[in-house]
C-alpha cells in the first residue's frame, strides 16, 4: 500500500511532462559526451569519474568501445525489421501483456506531454512474460528463424553492459559496486529489464504540427541504452528535470556502434536527485531529411520488481520497483 507522500511524488512525476509539448529552441552547441570503455576493469576509476559527471551534469551520454560487437548489433536491427515487416495480422497475435511490458503494441503510447499517440510500433523482450510472444509460437504466424535464440543472447549482452554502468554508480553513491546488479538479477521470476524493439513509421504527407514520433518524455528505470543506425536522426535531448522552464533541444547524431545513454527517474530517485532524469522526444523529419522508416532499439535496467528503492540519504519514503514501475507504465501507455 502506498503511502499518501508516495502518491504525491508519483503526481509530481507524471505532471510534470504535460507541459512539454511544444517544439521549444535548439542548442545543438551543447556537447553530449562521449565516453570511451576501453578497457573497463582497468580504468574503472577514471571511467566511473566521467559517467558520473556526465551523469551529474547533462543525463545523457555516449559510449564507445564498449562489450557488444557491431555485427551483433546489426543482426539484432535485422530481426527488428523482420517483426515489423510482418502483416498487421500477425503481429497482432503478440499483443502487449497488460501491465508487463512485454509484446507488441502499435501507437498505443500516449504521452502526457502531447495528448497524441507516438507514430511508432515497438516490441518488448521482458524474459519472464515472454510465453505465447515469439514469432513462432502460433500456427498462422510467419516463423523468424533465430529470432528467440538471438534476442535472448543479446538481450543478455545489453544487461551486462548496462551492470558494468551502473556499477560506477553504485561505487559513487556510496552502495556496494554489485549493488545494482543484485537489483536487477535477470534469472529472477521478478525480473523486469526489457529490451524494446522501434519502429517508427514513415511520413506520410505533411508533419501535422503536435504529432510526434515519441513525444517528450524522461524514462522511468535506472538507466536506458539506445542503439541507433546513421542516417536515421530524430533523436533530441533537452539536460535535466532542472530545465524544465526553458527547453532547448539538443540534436543526437546517430553513428552506428555508438549508444546512447540516459539516466532514467528510477535512479535519479535512487541517487536523491544527485543524477539527472533527462527528457528526451523523437521528432519528425525536416522535409529536407529521410522520410523513410526509423529503427531504434532501447534496452531499459529496470530494478526487479520485489527491490526497495531508497537512497543512500533517504531523501524519499521507500518504494518498491514493481509499484514504481507500473505507476509510470500506467500514464504512459
Amino acid at each position: 500500500m502506498q503511502t499518501t507522500s508516495q502518491q504525491n511524488y508519483s503526481l509530481t512525476e507524471l505532471n510534470l511532462e504535460k507541459n512539454l509539448g511544444s517544439r521549444g529552441t535548439e542548442n545543438d552547441q551543447r556537447a553530449i559526451p562521449i565516453i570511451d570503455l576501453s578497457r573497463f576493469n582497468e580504468r574503472k576509476p577514471e571511467i566511473t569519474e566521467q559517467l558520473w559527471h556526465a551523469a551529474v551534469e547533462v543525463g545523457f551520454f555516449q559510449i564507445k568501445n564498449h562489450s557488444i560487437a557491431l555485427t551483433d548489433i546489426n543482426k539484432a536491427f535485422q530481426y527488428s525489421e523482420q517483426f515489423f515487416s510482418l502483416p498487421m495480422a500477425e503481429k497482432e497475435q503478440y499483443p502487449l501483456k497488460d501491465g508487463l511490458n512485454a509484446g507488441w503494441e502499435f501507437q498505443a503510447q500516449v504521452r502526457p506531454s502531447t495528448g497524441t499517440a507516438d507514430r511508432k510500433e515497438s516490441y518488448q523482450i521482458t524474459r519472464p512474460h515472454m510465453s505465447g510472444l515469439w514469432p513462432e509460437s502460433h500456427e498462422n504466424s510467419t516463423t523468424i528463424d533465430g529470432f528467440q535464440d538471438f534476442l535472448l543472447t543479446f538481450e543478455q549482452q545489453c544487461w551486462q553492459l548496462g551492470m558494468n554502468i551502473l556499477s560506477c554508480f553504485a561505487d559513487k553513491l556510496g552502495f556496494p559496486s554489485d549493488f545494482f546488479h543484485k537489483a536487477h538479477t535477470w534469472q529472477a521470476e521478478d525480473y523486469q529489464s526489457t529490451l524494446r524493439l522501434l519502429h517508427y513509421l514513415p511520413m506520410e504527407g505533411k508533419a501535422t504540427p503536435g504529432i510526434w514520433r515519441a513525444g517528450a518524455h524522461t524514462d522511468f528505470d535506472c538507466l536506458t541504452m539506445v542503439f541507433q543506425k546513421s542516417g536515421q536522426g530524430g533523436l533530441q535531448v533537452c539536460p535535466g528535470k532542472d530545465s524544465k522552464n526553458k527547453l532547448e533541444w539538443t540534436n543526437v547524431v546517430p553513428m552506428d556502434g555508438i549508444i546512447t545513454c540516459n539516466i532514467g527517474d528510477m535512479l535519479m530517485r535512487w541517487s536523491d536527485d544527485q543524477l539527472k532524469s533527462t527528457l528526451h522526444r523523437v521528432r519528425m523529419p525536416w522535409p529536407d531529411e529521410n522520410q523513410g522508416s526509423r529503427y531504434s532499439m532501447a534496452f531499459f535496467c529496470q530494478a526487479n520488481r520485489n527491490e526497495v528503492i531508497q537512497g543512500p540519504r533517504k531523501k524519499y519514503k521507500a518504494i518498491t520497483a514493481a509499484d514504481y514501475l507500473q505507476q509510470r507504465i500506467q500514464a504512459n501507455f
